[in-house]
């Protein structure tokens, strides 16, 4: 198999935008190329065409690719529920949960490495080339005899390895030499390594670069810069660096509730380009303060999460706010939150508790069961939401759990496939919905920040083209990485077909 893959010293060595640029790189060069690994572990995920989920990295790094996402590229997906469990979602649809333990022994070395060869068969015979991410390091020897996203995955594809690790951090030089010496028998198929995040005077490197190529007796590939303009969907919380960014003086405050199993937290990034929006996490009542408007986002137990929320008194001081006037919106399991009743009888949610009040701001009440509603969305939006008709929005539904209205309330958009979505209470202050990424929409975002901006008597602004930012962002991280790497090297090894 044509292709290479991307392994790192540790966690955030800078992996998925490695692996986003080189996808970039190879699709301007003409090549059709996939994205792939084998098995993410994420609460953030990306819902392909056919209504399959996959971990969101795979879904951006398709996008810098210009191809569509599938399930092959992100055959096993891991939703952690607690610390010692996770929801398996192996090809695309949840399987079963398993603790770290089982799911070791039950399942990787069997189902998962079966699935994992069929899409590799499938990108091989559908495309021109793979780019494979690893995950966490390729040294953690404790679970090397199970592990199936690493070297073994690695010796599946038949595909050389670039270790890239995070300068920084720092001890970055014993990173890599300790991972060569941890890899063993797989050591041959490392070609290159990466330093990632670089700051500073290149020169005061070059010494250390210089050593480093005669005691492994690897190449250096390139010194990738710390790049803070980049705007491109990350990985769970790996994006709260960005989220301060502003330009006005008297900037638009928005709080953003932290669930404790929070899900999809890119749903909140496109504020990011608002240069008037503050966004901010609030995990107290302290923190809370009197911000702008209220998020209230995705979260894989809902109930647990309200558990929190009462415990910590966020729930009365969100309802006390709401009361007042303030803007609040809930996103998939923040929509849940704010209705009046959720109920898990059968235990899908969570394995505690069976029935919790809501915060009941919305005419609405959720109970689970067993099937998940897993698939893209599009619809319009009410008149009655915007005093504007004929808005579009789409995105995606990722929830277990069905909502029904109460006291004869119908939803705030039409979907396409004729079902209602989403709540508004009659003050029209407070809303939610379960389409994630609803604030990518340009238009509809740009219409509740105005209303909030007006609320408050802030200034209101123009509309931000947020999928111009995003395609720009791909180019100008493809074309900084490209001019720090190794391109002959790159090209040869991605083109190599070991056999």
């Amino acid at each position: 198999m044509k292709g290479i893959m991307i392994q790192g010293t540790s966690s955030d060595a800078g992996k998925s935008y490695i692996v986003t640029a080189i996808c970039r790189i190879l699709a301007n060069k003409g090549y059709k190329v996939a994205p792939f690994k084998s098995q993410n572990m994420s609460n953030n995920s990306y819902v392909t065409s056919d209504g399959l989920e996959i971990g969101r990295a795979q879904g951006v790094q398709a996008e810098a690719a210009r191809e569509a996402a599938n399930v092959h590229m992100n055959p096993i997906l891991l939703k952690p529920r607690m610390d010692t469990m996770s929801e398996v979602v192996l090809r695309g649809k949840v399987f079963k949960s398993y603790t770290g333990m089982d799911y070791g022994k039950d399942f990787t070395l069997t189902k998962g490495m079966e699935a994992v060869r069929e899409s590799l068969a499938f990108i091989e015979n559908n495309y021109d080339m793979v780019v494979i991410e690893g995950a966490g390091s390729p040294a953690e020897v404790n679970l090397n005899d199970r592990e199936i996203v690493n070297m073994r995955i690695a010796e599946a594809a038949d595909v050389d390895v670039i270790l890239v690790t995070n300068i920084d951090l720092g001890g970055s030089f014993a990173s890599l030499v300790g991972t060569l010496e941890l890899v063993f028998e797989h050591r041959h198929r490392i070609k290159g390594v990466i330093f990632n995040k670089f700051r500073g005077d290149i020169k005061l490197l070059e010494d250390g670069l210089k050593w480093f190529e005669v005691y492994t007796g690897v190449k250096v590939l390139g010194v990738v810069p710390y790049m803070k303009d980049i705007y491109i969907e990350t990985e769970d919380a790996q994006s709260k660096h960005l989220m301060y960014q502003y330009e006005t003086e008297n900037p638009l405050d928005i709080a953003v509730i932290h669930m404790e199993r929070v899900s999809n937290n890119t749903d909140v990034e496109p504020f990011i380009h608002e240069k008037d929006v503050s966004i901010r996490i609030v995990e107290n009542v302290q923190e809370l303060g009197n911000p702008h408007a209220i998020i209230i986002p995705g979260t894989k137990s809902t109930i647990a999460d309200m558990k929190m929320l009462k415990e910590k008194g966020l729930d009365k001081k969100i309802i006390e706010y709401a009361q007042k006037g303030g803007k609040v919106i809930g996103l998939c399991g923040g929509l849940q939150v704010l209705g009046y009743e959720i109920e898990d009888e059968k235990g899908i949610d969570n394995n505690r508790f069976s029935k919790v009040e809501g915060l009941g701001l919305l005419p609405i009440r959720t109970s689970f069961s067993e099937s998940k509603t897993v698939k893209q969305a599009c619809g319009v939006v009410e008149e009655r939401v915007f005093s504007e008709s004929g808005l579009q929005v789409s995105g995606y539904e990722i929830h277990l759990g069905k909502t029904e209205y109460l006291n004869n309330e119908t939803g705030i958009i039409k979907l396409e496939d004729g079902r209602f979505d989403g709540a508004m209470n009659k003050e029209g202050n407070v809303m939610g919905t379960y389409i994630h990424h609803i604030f990518h929409n340009d238009e509809f975002r740009h219409q509740w920040l105005n209303e909030v901006r007006a609320f408050n008597d802030l200034e209101l602004f123009e509309k931000v083209d947020t999928s111009s930012i995003k395609e720009a962002s791909y180019e100008l991280l493809a074309s900084r990485v490209e001019e720090c790497f190794n391109m002959d090297l790159l090209m040869e090894l991605v083109l190599k077909e070991n056999g």
